[in-house]
């Protein structure tokens, strides 16, 4: 079967700083520096012509910007530039005027254009990039911000984002210090020493093909380069990028934070699906209690509203859906009433899926021990008022949210000795006021998931919603499938999802806004059900 190839993920807690340029990375003035480039050489081109007879050739905002400046000290940029075309000038010096023909004279030519269009325009950001910073120093990374621009501090300033960075490292700090520009690795090196982090441990953030190379000669563990033309991923992968990517807010990052601070998935609809839906098939997987349903006192209230189940199942007419829970399979599908869909219970040892039931062979032999778990608990429990000992077919829930808090450390402690008792052929999981017993197998609903994910459709983007720390373990196999996941519910909680909706309600309306974006595809778009 043919899959999709994606990107892989960052693993936040692998690196300790990061390192961002600025033009066309952290600012949107990467266009401002194109077309005063193309301003100054268009001007020096059309006299040089003119003046020795020669046919005036333009300069390529294409081809010419991306490989010979893009990205390097304004003076080297000349030089590179000019050698393309066959024209030697004297390097000149720093402080020469823009009247001067020389490599500095022409860059300061082009530094007081950029200077005028910067006042006339402002300074525009990339939110994505904020986003990503204070993301990577809320989880403790310095963060460093490298540029051949003489102006960087300027820019920093005006923009009012300074203090996002611990280090920066511009074009007139490469002057003092007598650093190689880009391509050499100088500037890198420099921040690092700036940050006294080393290359092994530190993320680099490049968008020009000099940036990436500098970088990767800096041995920077991982070097991210941002495509946002769509025609230099090669190029960028050639020069020692390890991941390319459209724009940061598609960079998938591994490392649990408090969900409040990820994006909202309603709002981020079109950056979940990205435009790859022609591609590739859109795969829900939906938690139940507390994602689909609000958390009830008792598991028989919570009851599944109309609407949604209408939802779900217009959504299966267009794509596959399958609902994942630590439900017995056999009740979850009552509870939907829908058998169009795919299920996984038991957190996935008991799976309905396109070709029939499936049942872990291993959790089939651990029936026996949790039948004993489940004596052993009524005993030491059963009486304690509030306390739901809820049996499952390879599991058991203890369910505390009725009982009174001076008795929920004594029903923890139970199913803790239950589980000691079991000689490891048990394993405890902890719940929103449940705590559970399940097989001591290395089987999680993310295994659950890869495993439908490969019987549902040949290339899938796989949607992941769910609420509780069970869910989690479907939440980390998300970057490695290609897919996102969704925490629905408190945005305290620690999470390795990557979006975030805040209601059973929200989960609701997000599933109208999927519907309502099938809905606008023509029939040739249609994607294959369950």
């Amino acid at each position: 079967m043919t899959r999709a190839t994606f990107s892989d993920a960052v693993d936040i807690a692998a690196y300790r700083a990061a390192v961002f340029d600025l033009d066309g990375v952290v600012t949107r003035t990467a266009e401002l520096h194109a077309l005063a480039w193309k301003t100054m050489f268009d001007a020096f081109l059309a006299e040089r012509a003119s003046r020795e007879g020669t046919p005036f050739v333009p300069f390529d905002l294409q081809v010419d910007y991306l490989t010979y400046v893009d990205g390097k000290p304004r003076a080297q940029g000349v030089e590179s530039f000019l050698v393309s075309r066959g024209i030697v000038l004297e390097p000149g010096l720093p402080a020469d005027p823009p009247g001067c023909e020389t490599h500095c004279g022409l860059g300061t030519r082009k530094n007081d254009l950029f200077l005028r269009l910067l006042d006339q325009k402002g300074i525009a950001l990339y939110e994505s990039t904020l986003v990503l910073i204070r993301r990577l120093r809320a989880a403790g990374l310095r963060t460093a911000l490298v540029t051949s621009s003489e102006n960087g501090a300027k820019m920093l300033e005006q923009a009012g984002i300074a203090e996002l960075f611990d280090a920066r490292v511009d074009g007139s700090d490469a002057l003092r210090l007598g650093l190689l520009g880009k391509p050499h690795p100088d500037v890198f090196d420099a921040a690092l020493q700036a940050l006294s982090i080393p290359a092994s441990q530190a993320i680099a953030v490049e968008d020009a093909l000099s940036g990436v190379a500098s970088a990767a000669a800096a041995g920077y563990a991982l070097v991210i380069g941002i495509d946002r033309s769509g025609q230099l991923g090669a190029q960028m992968r050639g020069q020692g990028a390890n991941i390319v990517v459209p724009d940061l807010q598609e960079l998938k990052l591994f490392e649990p934070l408090p969900a409040a601070h990820l994006p909202d998935a309603l709002e981020s609809l079109d950056v979940v699906l990205g435009n790859s839906m022609s591609q590739h098939t859109p795969c829900l997987f939906l938690d139940y209690d507390g994602t689909l349903t609000d958390i009830a006192d008792r598991p028989e209230q919570a009851v599944l509203q109309p609407s949604v189940r209408a939802l779900l199942g217009e959504l299966s007419a267009w794509i596959p859906v399958a609902i994942v829970s630590g439900r017995d399979r056999e009740s979850l599908e009552r509870l939907v009433g829908l058998p169009q869909l795919a299920y996984a219970g038991s957190h996935g040892f008991d799976i309905r899926g396109p070709d029939g039931l499936w049942q872990h062979p291993d959790a089939l032999t651990a029936c026996a021990v949790l039948d004993k778990a489940q004596r052993q608990l009524q005993q030491a429990i059963g009486e304690i008022p509030g306390v739901l000992v809820e049996r499952k077919r390879f599991a058991i829930a203890v369910h505390y949210r009725l009982v009174s808090a001076e008795e929920v450390d004594r029903v923890r402690m139970a199913a803790a000795n239950t589980v000691r008792h079991s000689a490891t052929s048990l394993r405890l999981t902890c719940g929103k006021c449940v705590v559970e017993l399940r097989p001591s197998l290395e089987w999680s609903k993310g295994d659950a998931v890869r495993w439908l994910c490969e019987r549902l459709a040949a290339d899938v983007i796989p949607l992941y919603l769910g609420d509780d720390e069970t869910d989690e373990d479907a939440f980390r196999v998300m970057p490695s499938l290609g897919g996102w996941g969704i925490r629905v519910g408190d945005g305290k909680v620690g999470t390795y999802a990557s979006h975030r909706l805040a209601t059973p309600a929200a989960v609701e309306k997000f599933l109208e806004s999927l519907l309502e974006r099938f809905g606008r595809m023509t029939a040739g778009g249609r994607a294959s059900a369950c």
